[in-house]
């Protein structure tokens, strides 16, 4: 039977775009006209396109989101290794006297190309709000423009950060999570590795979502492609501008620049992990090795695989059954920390 797409979210796609939803998000909301005719189609490379699709659409998702007004934000700067000053937001519920408490190191989305931390507030705010758990999350810096590892290691930063202050901001820094969802996913996977190549600061967890983890996924497979909102091109586009045309697809990338790339025996010693991916995701199998590894290793590894849902979902369908599942499920990994 063939793949079919949950109805709810259907649904919230026929709102958005009409009634054939596109695999690409509108350039910009329109007043009287379906938002499908907005729409800028995006080639292999083209990463202005892609950013200014990606702006626009979690503008449109975070205006239609309700206010979370019990959560305070603070801004931090920190230096990256190089001397760059990064932008770190620290998320906490209002009125929280935290001491010792955990905390999470949080990764954006966007492929690694797109998108800062303004387009994160709500779904950040909406974490601590049902958790009580504080977030800092980093602006690290984007491809092309800037090379792996500077991703990794911007919010390697961050977390540095985070440990150092652990005190003043009443945590306790055995109690520290990574996360990250799709290229923030990348980038949570790909610091733990970090973490271990250096010893760095030690994690509690790692709290992947929908994760994008191999370079070499360049293709989507046809029964895929109907529902794909982040397809081969995409990928291709996105992890061309992370290691350079020339690197890959290589065989020489470290699990450090692509979590993918890591063997068992690379696994070894990671932190514990929660994992969660749909469906109809590009990224399922990729992810569904990334688990399978971490097991071989020794690893504890929690996986949901929830049916029927394409990338994002979540973000553009929060209040579809299946969502709410989904952040319960991810709820209860961050308070477990």
């Amino acid at each position: 039977m063939p793949f079919t797409l949950d109805p709810e979210i259907g649904a919230v796609l026929g709102k958005l775009f009409g009634e054939n939803p596109p695999a690409k998000p509108p350039v910009s909301p329109s007043i009287g006209r379906p938002p499908i005719q907005q729409l800028i189609l995006s080639q292999v490379g083209d990463i202005e396109t892609r950013r200014s699709n990606n702006d626009a659409f979690f503008g449109l998702l975070n205006s239609q989101r309700p206010a979370v007004s019990d959560v305070d934000c603070q801004d931090f700067y920190t230096k990256a290794s190089d001397g760059h000053e990064l932008l770190c937001r620290w998320f906490t519920k209002k009125g929280a006297k935290l001491s010792g408490s955990p905390a999470v190191c949080y990764a954006h989305g966007g492929g690694m190309i797109s998108l800062r931390i303004e387009y994160y507030d709500s779904t950040i705010k909406r974490y601590v709000k049902a958790t009580g758990v504080p977030f800092l999350v980093i602006e690290y810096r984007l491809a092309p423009e800037f090379k792996a590892p500077i991703q990794v290691t911007d919010t390697y930063a961050g977390l540095q950060y985070l440990v150092s202050h652990a005190n003043e901001l009443g945590v306790d820094p055995k109690r520290i999570a990574v996360m990250g969802d799709s290229g923030g996913g990348a980038i949570a996977a790909s610091l733990a590795h970090y973490i271990k190549r250096n010893n760095g600061p030690p994690v509690s967890k790692q709290i992947l979502i929908y994760p994008m983890l191999d370079d070499r996924t360049i293709t989507t497979p046809k029964n895929l492609a109907p529902f794909a909102s982040w397809d081969g091109n995409d990928n291709k586009t996105a992890w061309t501008a992370v290691l350079g045309e020339d690197r890959v697809g290589g065989k020489d990338i470290q699990p450090t620049e692509a979590a993918a790339r890591m063997t068992v025996e690379d696994a070894r010693g990671l932190p514990p992990a929660y994992i969660d991916v749909g469906e109809l995701d590009l990224f399922r199998d990729e992810t569904l090795e990334y688990a399978r590894k971490l097991g071989q290793a020794g690893v504890s590894c929690e996986l949901h695989l929830f049916p029927s849902v394409p990338h994002g979902y979540d973000a553009f369908a929060p209040e579809a059954e299946v969502s709410k599942r989904t952040f319960e499920e991810r709820f209860r990994a961050i308070r477990s920390l």
